[in-house]
């Protein structure tokens, strides 16, 4: 048996990152070690600040480390260059930010064809928005979706290209607490069906009972982390 199957996903060790300005420097993270296995859940906490969209932004490949390494399935991320990067963005990495970021003049259909125009291996527009509770409003412009939809069109367009690891960066940051656990519902959806390796930020502990595991991020440090004996269904939460 191959020893890959043991093998995370994703690992990160000893990530630092510093922004300078002049001659500021603010420490964003202070050495994050983090290995995701396959088709885990995680959610990661902390207050704003923390240096948990630092983090993210790293793993995504959106933004490198000022030094530590980082690995995908094997292959050293850290050592890419930027086109190198883009393509596994491309091709390996969803991401779901809290601001929708669809294309005003296109329907929900149209907004998910710009990822799988361009992907090695994509599901069909049609197939990603019905995983997430749209296939009556495919035909729709963002205008005349609701927040929750707008942000289930934007799961449905990071999903499409069957990605190995999904993104989330406060999902529903914008949404009220009936609304927000239907995202999350659609995020646990997609998880089950797809095994995709996921992360999700959120400053709202309650979400953390939906994880396989809970990573409390302060001052650029992963701070605690625990194992959810159990995990709660998206449908049980409100906040």
């Amino acid at each position: 048996m191959s020893s890959d199957i043991y093998q995370p996903t994703l690992r990160a060790q000893g990530l630092t990152k510093v922004y300078r300005t002049g001659e500021v420097e603010v420490h964003a993270l202070r050495g994050v070690d983090l290995a995701l296995s396959p088709g885990e859940l995680v959610v990661l906490l902390g207050p704003s600040g923390s240096g948990k969209s630092t983090l993210l932004n790293i793993l995504g490949g959106l933004d490198t480390a000022t030094s530590g390494e980082l690995w995908f399935q094997g292959r050293q991320l850290s050592a890419l260059d930027d086109k190198a990067l883009t393509r596994f963005r491309r091709e390996h990495v969803g991401f779901v930010f809290q601001f929708y970021n669809l294309v005003p003049s296109l329907t929900a259909v149209e907004n998910v064809q710009l990822v799988t125009e361009i992907a090695t291996n994509p599901m069909s527009p049609e197939e990603a928005l019905r995983l997430v509770g749209l296939g009556h409003r495919m035909e729709h412009f963002p205008a005349e979706l609701s927040g929750g939809e707008q942000q289930r069109v934007a799961i449905a367009r990071a999903i499409a290209k069957r990605p190995g690891l999904l993104l989330c960066d406060e999902p529903t940051g914008a949404l009220d607490s009936h609304t927000g656990v239907v995202v999350l519902e659609a995020i646990e959806q997609i998880h089950a069906e797809l095994k995709t390796s996921t992360i999700l930020i959120t400053h709202n502990a309650v979400i953390a009972d939906m994880a396989d595991r809970v990573l409390v991020m302060g001052d650029g440090r992963i701070q605690s982390e625990r194992q959810n004996t159990a995990r709660r269904p998206a449908r049980e939460l409100s906040w």
